[in-house]
């Protein structure tokens, strides 16, 4: 399939979501560049990335740089940098961004996608992200669940809309079930409660989805999480479902009983987690709101006193 035929995508902050959703359009003839790390960058300039799929094992080509100067000339961002780097990343890539550029946050946390529109001169678009996968190593993504995207515009925004639109088809067309939500900050929301669930119980407990689900006290901490997390939400004034939540909570385990959460393979590897982000943003809003979280405050302090054990700033 011709390049000429695609959009020219860049992935900035390659770490395994961005490899992963990168790799995919990558393997379906897309023009992909990966910003990330060197010891990824040389990997993937030595053998392409090595994607270790459900029902596939590849290299994939793709183009592979350090610098965020990399993005120039794309037409696609996507944006995968942690949640606490949201602005310098946007910093480090605004001056280079191509006119007519798009961004897409797919990012853990509800708030990226504000944050981001007003440092770059690009139409921002958020994801809601639903995979399991991790670096297996330089340049090697290996995924172990699901791998689908709700993406939609900054609410308000037409233009964002019809980008949101573009970018599902996109991705379609590789092979990645991606939704267009008229709603992303619900969805965002959506997912926030479940890495809420899963992020701090995985890591602290140190067990995979599954087997945290198998036990009754998995459930039962992360219903108490859950309805934390969505009376946050509606103080706020995010229209969530009146039903059901728990259930889709419990749900993404059981499509992903082999996965350990982002913020367990953080603290394995004594970098810093996004836990800040997750039930450390509930914690603070419903400080804010006058709503009590003590779950979610709990869970958030251990994990930031992990952090300090395994030897990861913050």
């Amino acid at each position: 399939m011709s390049d000429v035929s695609w959009p020219r995508v860049a992935v900035f902050g390659a770490g395994a979501v961005g490899c992963f959703f990168g790799g995919m359009l990558a393997r379906a003839g897309a023009p992909v560049t990966v910003v990330g790390r060197p010891a990824h960058v040389a990997a993937i300039r030595r053998d392409g990335l090595l994607m270790e799929a459900l029902t596939f094992r590849e290299h994939v080509r793709a183009a592979a740089d350090t610098e965020p100067a990399a993005v120039a000339s794309h037409d696609v961002v996507l944006f995968c940098v942690k949640s606490g780097d949201t602005e310098a990343g946007a910093r480090a890539i605004a001056p280079h961004l191509a006119p007519g550029a798009v961004v897409v946050s797919l990012q853990n946390g509800v708030d990226n996608p504000a944050r981001l529109a007003p440092l770059v001169a690009a139409e921002v678009l958020g994801a809601v992200v639903y995979v399991g996968c991790g670096m297996a190593g330089p340049g090697h993504v290996r995924h172990t669940g699901r791998g689908d995207l709700v993406i939609g515009g900054l609410r308000g925004s037409a233009e964002g809309e019809r980008r949101a639109r573009e970018v599902a088809a996109l991705f379609e067309r590789a092979g990645v079930p991606c939704v267009v939500s008229p709603d992303i900050d619900a969805d965002l929301w959506l997912k926030l409660i479940v890495n809420c669930a899963y992020n701090p119980t995985s890591a602290l407990s140190r067990l995979q989805y599954g087997r945290m689900l198998a036990q009754p006290e998995g459930p039962d901490l992360m219903r108490a999480i859950v309805a934390e997390a969505v009376a946050v939400a509606r103080a706020e004034g995010v229209n969530l479902p009146a039903e059901g939540l728990v259930e889709k909570v419990l749900a993404v385990g059981k499509a992903m009983p082999t996965q350990i959460s982002s913020t367990a393979q953080d603290i394995g590897l004594g970098k810093r987690t996004e836990i800040d982000a997750l039930n450390g943003h509930v914690a603070r809003r419903g400080a804010a709101l006058g709503v009590p979280t003590p779950v979610n405050t709990t869970l958030w302090q251990l994990v930031k006193l992990l952090e300090a054990a395994r030897g990861g700033p913050g």
